[in-house]
This record gives C-alpha cells, sequence and structure tokens, in this order.
C-alpha cells in the first residue's frame, strides 16, 4: 500500500506496520512493554500513529532488529537516557512550522487566532486547577 501523505500526517497501525516490516501485533505488543507509545484511539479502538509516535516505534525496531537489544534493554535505555536522546531530535515538535510560515492572514484574522488562543490557555488553567482539586 503506497500512500502519499503529508509528514503531519497520522498514520493507521497497518499504514505503521507495512513502513517498518513487522505485523500488527507486534505493534500491539509494544505498546503494552513501551508505555511511551500512546497512539490516538478513535471509537471501535482503531490507532492512529502520531508523527512522534512512528518515529518512537522505529527507533524501538531498530534497536530491537538491528542493534540486536532485548526488550528489557530497550526499556532501561529509555529509563536511563530518555526518549528524547534517544530520538536524537526533540518530539511533539510543530510539523506544521512550515506550512504557518508561507501563510498570509489578515488583521482580523490574526485577532482571531489570537482570541482563540488566549482562550485555550485560560481553559488550560481552569482544568489544571480543577485537576489539582480532585488529586488533593
Amino acid at each position: 500500500m503506497v500512500v502519499n501523505k503529508s509528514k503531519a500526517a497520522f498514520r493507521t497501525i497497518a499504514e505503521v506496520a507495512e513502513d517498518l516490516g513487522v505485523a500488527t501485533h507486534v505493534l500491539r505488543f509494544w505498546e503494552t512493554k513501551f508505555p511511551q507509545i500512546k497512539p490516538m484511539k478513535r471509537s471501535g479502538g482503531r490507532r492512529y500513529y502520531r508523527p512522534d509516535d512512528v518515529q518512537l516505534v522505529k527507533t524501538i525496531r531498530d534497536y530491537l532488529y538491528d542493534k540486536r537489544y532485548t526488550i528489557e534493554g530497550v526499556q532501561k535505555l529509555f529509563k536511563e537516557k530518555g526518549v528524547k536522546e534517544l530520538l536524537g531530535e526533540e518530539i511533539q515538535k510543530d510539523f506544521f512550522a512550515q506550512e504557518v510560515e508561507n501563510l498570509n492572514l489578515d488583521d482580523s484574522s490574526r485577532h482571531l487566532i489570537t482570541d482563540i488562543i488566549g482562550e485555550l490557555k485560560g481553559l488550560r488553567e481552569e482544568l489544571n486547577i480543577s485537576l489539582s482539586k480532585t488529586a488533593k
């Protein structure tokens, strides 16, 4: 299956498995062994891998298959060095940055986006306060 998706597109478990040359059940198994793998799940339990998830499972596959580490060895590496260091780049980077740089907005659109960002920040603060209250 050849799919022309953007770098930022989410991938199904089948697409990721095919790209990595492993079976889908292997990816599901790795999810149980590596809590760092957190694909988004839609209704019905369908998994969608973010670009960072894909990079992470590629790294795991490389350590297991190419470098011949055990699962426990890769888990130990993640614990000792951290995922960011092993990936060799910052995860959760903005895959849309290039598209945003080329975007021309008028003043009203800029104000609207600024207002939305402000509202989202306010909602995040309220959520953090609510979560801290329920944790007590």
